[in-house]
Formats: C-alpha cells, structure tokens, sequence
C-alpha cells in the first residue's frame, strides 16, 4: 500500500541539522527568521512561549515537541517577554548556549535544532505539511531529537546516511503523532480522517487516472459537495490542487532524474499529451518541463 506520508517526506531530502542545548533564565526572548531552516525542538525543563508570526502564542512545556516544516519567521520566549529586543544567546564553556539572565540556575532547557530539505521542490511539498507540529509527552520524539544531536556531534562512518536517516524518522514520527483534529490543515490532518485518507492514497497511487471530484468524493463515500468542504478544511487545498501538487513534485523528479522524455513524463503523471502537460507544469512552475531538465542538469554539472 502507498504511503504518502512516507513519499512526501523521502522526496523533501532532509539534510545537514544543527543542533544545541539552550538553557535560560529571568526574562529573554529570541527571533528566527532563517528561511529554508525548518525548526523543531523539545522542552526538558521549565516552560516558555512560542509565537509564529500571523498566528496566536502558546506556552511550551517540559516534554512538549513542535516542528516548524515551512521556517516561519517567529519567537520564543520567557512566559513574561521583555519589552526591548532580548540580548543574542551566549556561547558556554561545556557548549550550551544562555539565554536572559547569565547566572544562577536555569529556569528552561530545551534541545533546538535545525535542518535543511535538499529537495528543490521543497516549498510545494512543505506546503503539503502543517504549517506547526506540536505535540506533548511523547517520549520518542525527545530521543530522536537526542539521536540528532549526538550523530551530528561526531566525524563517525556514515554520517551523513545515519543523520538523514533519523531526521526522516523524526519528521515522520512527529507528523503522525500528530492529532488530527489539533493538526493545522495539511496532508497530516487529511490522513487522520480515514475517508480523506483513502482518497489521498488512491491519489498517491494513480496518479495517471484522470480524476475528477465526483470520482473523489465516491471512494470518501460522501456527497461531492461534502467532499469538497472536508477536504479543502482538512488539507487546505481544494481536491484537484492537491492533485495537481503531488503530480508536478513527481513531474519534477522524474524531469530531474533525465530518464524520461517529456512525452513519456507527461504519461506517467496523468496528462493525456505532452502538449497538455507541457501547458499546465509552464504554468505551475514557470518554466516549460523540458528547459526545467536542461537547467537541472546544468545545475547539478556545475
């Protein structure tokens, strides 16, 4: 059976994490904005604030994990933020970093890190992805955050496979611990609900077949106009834009791979003449699919 979580992960290529032990105390707070750096992080002790720029705060407990997939600009801080822009964090002598104030015991510790997705097609397929994960007292996730941060910390044989490797268990692990119902729209909330998810993985799995809503909606077993509404408050595409999505991150790695003409491409994701595809990916992505593939291969040789 096809996963699309599992696909839609293994295509983002998660890659290159960095990762700290951060502690604080007194009153701090910090920003981010480093686009293309998706965040996560687990509390161990004390609590603090989180706020995504457009969206309300929340306040972060021991145990809590959140992921970030898309890198929105936002900020953490003490329960109570200053009023001024809060002082850089300071590097320590065993590696950890400080936040607020420099002495005495620290009132939150927390292990952050960041990672990079080696996919090109990184922004459609994260935006696939809840815009926030948070979930609470889940354990494994706190050992895979530890996992992370130990392999990166050392020059051992495969390395790199090893981090890639967890940080695809870690993405994983967090998107499905997910509640659905708490889960901000994206694919993770549309596979919560079993008859969204059976019309995703029948999507994921005929990519070729030309869909329409009506033939969407009868493998959900709802009405058409019941369908539409779900999906789209689920997923937060309409039905057919989210198709459209998961054929052109597939046109796109095949065009990439240089295996395929476009004739052939266009057959493979569900377009009946390489006309027709050639219209709808210049139209999707900007280019038409085969200056795409030359420009792929000019990249990758340089």
């Amino acid at each position: 059976m096809v996963d699309p979580l599992a696909e839609v992960v293994a295509l983002l290529r998660p890659e290159t994490p960095f990762s700290k032990l951060v502690s604080a105390a007194g009153s701090w707070r910090v920003r981010r904005s480093e686009y293309g750096q998706p965040f996560y992080g687990v509390v161990l002790e004390g609590s603090c604030r989180l706020a995504i720029d457009g969206a309300e705060s929340m306040i972060l407990e021991p145990g809590d994990f959140v992921l970030i997939p898309s890198a929105d600009s936002f900020t953490m801080s003490s329960l109570e933020p200053p009023v001024s822009a809060g002082a850089p964090p300071v590097k320590l002598a065993d590696g950890e970093f400080r936040l607020g104030t420099q002495s005495g015991a620290p009132e939150m510790r927390a292990l952050i890190g960041y990672c990079e997705f080696g996919s090109p097609d990184a922004a459609l397929l994260v935006s696939l992805l809840p815009r926030l994960v948070h979930v609470r007292g889940e354990k494994r996730l706190a050992t895979l955050v530890e996992l992370v941060r130990d392999e990166s910390r050392h020059q051992l044989p495969a390395r790199d496979v090893v981090l890639a490797r967890l940080l695809e268990v870690l993405l994983i692990e967090a998107l499905r611990s997910t509640a659905g119902t708490t889960a901000s729209p994206g694919l993770v909330r549309g596979l919560a609900d079993e008859r969204l998810a059976a019309v995703i993985r029948r999507m994921h799995e005929e990519p070729t077949k030309s869909w329409t809503v009506g033939q969407l909606a009868k493998e959900a077993a709802l009405s058409r106009s019941a369908f539409f509404v779900l999906f789209n408050r689920a997923v937060g595409l309409a039905p057919m834009e989210y198709l459209l999505a998961w054929r052109m991150a597939l046109a796109k790695t095949f065009l990439r791979q240089n295996k395929c003409a476009v004739a052939d491409v266009a057959e493979r994701v569900g377009y009946s003449s390489a006309s027709t595809f050639s219209v709808a990916f210049t139209r999707y992505v900007g280019l038409p699919p085969a200056r795409y593939a030359r420009n792929t291969v000019t990249q990758s040789t340089v």
